[in-house]
């Protein structure tokens, strides 16, 4: 087997995984919204009288799947906690957003969720990202500004709060989320979007 062949299965494989993944979006959708039973007969996937379920959300980093993400999905969470600012954030949402609008859907109907790692300071930091962009943390207030500026700039929908390791935050970390920056969120977008 040549080396051309190779990479022409390679293609294919890759092609087909693709496919089954836009597929099972396109099943998973059924089953959120739809009317029980659902019964679907497709290429790679076949399910006979299943009760709906909540909406699809992917990880996608790949050029076709996050395609596919914008073809079908409902929302996109960028893996390795990429943010707004960040280089994968900015060559990925294209991607989903052509494609989105290439089968006639608004874009912003793929909603976009951000992992967002970080400490919560008593103190505001003098930076709240380090020399490469990434965000490290701040106080309360840096948060809320920071955070309302990616709903109201970038179209967030959503945070989910880890520790700066990428793990489950504490729970004085959590408290200071839900009481101290959530409100405070919710209050800059209200007074921005007035």
């Amino acid at each position: 087997m040549g080396p051309h062949l190779g990479r022409g299965r390679a293609a294919a494989v890759l092609g087909e995984a693709v496919d089954a993944f836009e597929e099972g979006i396109v099943l998973v959708k059924m089953l959120c919204g739809g009317s029980p039973p659902v019964t679907y007969r497709g290429s790679h996937y076949q399910v006979r009288q299943i009760d709906p379920a909540p909406a699809v959300w992917t990880g996608s980093v790949g050029r076709k799947s996050l395609a596919a993400t914008g073809r079908v999905a409902d929302g996109w969470i960028p893996g390795h906690a990429a943010d707004w600012v960040s280089q994968r954030y900015r060559e990925s949402r294209p991607v989903i957003d052509e494609a989105a609008a290439a089968v006639g859907r608004d874009p912003r109907e793929v909603r976009t969720i951000f992992n967002f790692p970080g400490q919560i300071t008593s103190r505001p930091l003098a930076a709240t990202r380090h020399a490469g962009g990434r965000w490290v943390g701040g106080s309360a207030g840096q948060w809320a500004e920071e955070l309302t500026g990616a709903v109201i700039e970038h179209g967030a929908c959503g945070f989910m709060l880890f520790s700066p390791e990428g793990g489950t935050p504490d729970i004085v970390s959590l408290t200071r989320w839900a009481r101290e920056i959530v409100p405070a969120v919710r209050e800059m977008i209200a007074k921005e979007r007035a």
